[in-house]
């Protein structure tokens, strides 16, 4: 499941206006409109095409519009803007309509005001100061998600607000009708993995369903010598080898037995049209290790992963993906795993038992087997390495029962101070935003999960569009967070869900 071409989907401009202006003010509207649509989508910064549609005028264009936005499979969402003053009612009918993620840019064609020939007709055509708050009024009245973007149109700002906007439409687009898959059932007895998966698929757009695990291994069993021989030696080429693992080592079978549970789930996985999985430890009959190298490399092509279990964090590990693709750095499943509480060096370090991406380590990933001591299996093959320092950031859903939660941490990857020789994972150390203390203590009151997506190439305001357009909670920790407010905001967000 590789990623998609972000330069595939379309962002729609629409620009509103009336018939009262008169065909020659009209005219200048859509040749301005049509001018900030090519910046936009001349723009580095903004990874999709942005697409010029003609100017709105009436009821019946902008409810036509928005059909065409509703129907049209490769448009991710729109960007409004009203240059003139454009009655609001007109924009009921096809803003109750409206399916797609929607940007309000409030901008204005003019950068500057022109002091000495400024007059009447120039105030009749350049009109967004109000028009836009008419417009505003009226998605506010009714409720309606969206981003509001203020800022003239050519600053470098404003398009990379509108990027982080087009970047998560990208991945809430990748979201409807996604299908992930579920090899064997949640990890036994515990709480934050589970979910409503009918109400998941309402809100979401996606679908979660379980296969038993011998249905994979019948796949797995299906896969041809000379398919494990072609991969093997992709590991040997792309990882340091262990000695032990490479070709007449004393665990070369272990390699061979790894290269087929990676093509059995990637053969399942691309015949069922899935874009990520779960599994866990405790249901594995007939599967001769714990899949590691095997989910390490198909979340670096783009499919979702969670363990034991977690479709939660498969469907996010996957939208992260999308979000991101194209930007320097990764994203990958994630685990809080243990502490370092230095003195004003607090630290944690965030592993898995096997299953972290290589899309964010730093250096070449090393090939390793060694025993997993859990799960009672043959020891397992898995990439070692440790992760790059930078901002970066946790993400992870959570269901409260009445609602989903997108709780978000903002992070400082660091560079180990010290090796370590005995820890065979892939593994990442960060300090938790704004301090640990309160961090740790945010996320624990939010009731964040365990396991998380981890990113090092997005950031809070595309995980906060992101949660608009799934119409979810949104929860911030970061450098300003307090616990006062914190737990206030939390009680208040109670409130209003109730």
């Amino acid at each position: 499941m590789s990623l998609p071409n972000l330069k595939s989907f379309e962002v729609w401009f629409i620009t509103g206006s009336q018939h009262l202006y008169g065909p020659e003010t009209l005219e200048q509207v859509a040749q301005h409109s049509q001018k900030i649509a090519a910046a936009l989508n001349k723009s580095k910064h903004i990874p999709v095409q942005v697409i010029f549609k003609p100017v709105v005028k009436s009821p019946e264009e902008i409810y036509n519009v928005m059909v065409a936005a509703n129907t049209t499979a490769n448009c991710i969402g729109i960007i409004t803007w009203m240059h003139t003053f454009s009655p609001a009612k007109m924009w009921i009918n096809g803003l109750k309509i409206l399916q797609k993620p929607l940007l309000h840019l409030h901008t204005q064609f003019n950068r500057d005001i022109p002091w000495n020939s400024i007059d009447m007709d120039f105030m009749n055509l350049n009109q967004s100061a109000h028009g836009d708050r008419e417009f505003g009024f009226i998605m506010s009245r009714m409720r309606i998600e969206r981003k509001v973007v203020v800022g003239h149109w050519e600053d470098e700002n404003v398009h990379q607000r509108i990027n982080n906007w087009c970047r998560a439409a990208a991945g809430w687009h990748d979201w409807q009708n996604a299908k992930f898959v579920r090899f064997g059932d949640n990890m036994r007895e515990v709480a934050v993995t589970e979910g409503d998966k009918v109400a998941a698929q309402m809100q979401f757009g996606y679908s979660v369903n379980t296969y038993g695990v011998g249905d994979l291994v019948a796949v797995i069993n299906k896969v041809k010598s000379k398919e494990i021989d072609a991969l093997c030696a992709n590991y040997d080429k792309e990882y340091k080898l262990m000695p032990s693992l490479k070709k007449n080592g004393a665990k070369h079978a272990s390699l061979r037995e790894a290269a087929k549970i990676e093509l059995g789930i990637r053969g399942f996985l691309e015949a069922g049209n899935y874009k990520g999985y779960t599994d866990t430890f405790e249901d594995l009959h007939g599967i001769a290790q714990l899949p590691g190298i095997a989910s390490q490399r198909l979340m670096a092509d783009g499919y979702g992963f969670g363990g034991e279990g977690d479709w939660k964090t498969a469907a996010l590990v996957r939208a992260l993906k999308v979000m991101g693709s194209g930007l320097q750095g990764g994203n990958s499943f994630m685990e809080d795993y243990t502490y370092h509480f230095e003195p004003k060096n607090n630290l944690v370090l965030g592993s898995h038992m096997l299953e972290i991406c290589p899309s964010i380590a730093n250096g070449k990933p090393s090939c390793e087997i060694h025993a997993l001591g859990i799960g009672g299996k043959a020891d397992p093959v898995r990439l070692v390495f440790n992760a790059g320092a930078g901002p970066a950031l946790n993400a992870t859903v959570v269901d409260m029962g009445n609602r989903f939660r997108l709780l978000v941490n903002e992070v400082t990857a660091v560079k180990p101070t010290k090796a370590l020789p005995k820890l065979p994972v892939a593994r990442v150390l960060w300090k938790p935003l704004p301090d640990m203390n309160t961090g740790c203590a945010a996320w624990i009151l939010a009731g964040g999960a365990h396991h998380t997506a981890y990113s090092q190439n997005l950031t809070a305001e595309h995980m906060q569009d992101f949660a608009e357009m799934a119409k979810i909670e949104f929860v911030l920790i970061g450098k300003d967070t307090n616990l006062y407010n914190f737990k206030n905001e939390l009680r208040w967000n109670d409130a209003a869900y109730k």
